[in-house]
C-alpha cells in the first residue's frame, strides 16, 4: 500500500511542478511516468537489501516469493531488481520513455505469477501481514497501465529524432 503512494503522491508532486511552470511536467503521463520511476527506485532497493534489515522488505524477502518453479530463485531477484532499476531510467528520459514504458509492461506481467504467489502463500515482507490476493493483482494491473500511458504518450521510435531534453507538448 506504501509504494501505492509513493507512486500516486510522485506523480502529483511532478505535475505539480509542470503546474508551477515546469515544462517538462506539464503533461500528466510525462508526471505519471516519473512517479513511477520514484516508485521502482524504492521498490528495486528491496532486491539488494540485506536480510538483516526489517524495516522494510529485503532481498531474503523478495527471493521467498519467487514461485518454485522459477529456477535460480536468487539471481531471479538481483535481474528484476536491476531491471526496475533501468526502467526507472528510462522512464524519466524522454528518447527511451517509449521501450520503457513498454518493457516495464512487460515485466509487471512477468512479475505477477510471484505477486500472486506471495498472496496465496501469505508470505510476508518485513514482518508484516501478506498482502491479500484481491489487492494485489488489482495493484499490478495500475503498475502496467501507468507504464502503458506513460509509453504510448511517447514518441515511437520511429518518430523523428528531437534534440530537445525537454517535453514540448
Amino acid at each position: 500500500m506504501l509504494i501505492d503512494v509513493v507512486l500516486v503522491v510522485a506523480t502529483l508532486v511532478f505535475r505539480g511542478l509542470g503546474a508551477l511552470g515546469v515544462r517538462r511536467f506539464t503533461r500528466w503521463p510525462v508526471a505519471a511516468a516519473h512517479g513511477l520511476a520514484v516508485m521502482l527506485v524504492l521498490t528495486a532497493s528491496a532486491h539488494f537489501v540485506p536480510a538483516g534489515v526489517t524495516v522494510m522488505p529485503n532481498h531474503a524477502d523478495m527471493v521467498r516469493i519467487v514461485p518454485p518453479f522459477v529456477p535460480y530463485a536468487d539471481a531471479m531477484v538481483y535481474l528484476t531488481g536491476v531491471l526496475e532499476l533501468l526502467g526507472a531510467l528510462g522512464l524519466v528520459l524522454t528518447a527511451t520513455r517509449w521501450a520503457a514504458g513498454w518493457s516495464l509492461a512487460a515485466l509487471f506481467v512477468t512479475l505477477l505469477p510471484a505477486n500472486i504467489y506471495e498472496a496465496v502463500e501469505q508470505i510476508s515482507f518485513a514482518n508484516g501481514e501478506a498482502t491479500p490476493l484481491w489487492q494485489r493483482i488489482p495493484e499490478q494491473v495500475v503498475y502496467i497501465a501507468v507504464a502503458v500511458w506513460a509509453a504510448r504518450s511517447a514518441r515511437t521510435p520511429s518518430a523523428a529524432p528531437q534534440r530537445e531534453l525537454v517535453e514540448t507538448h
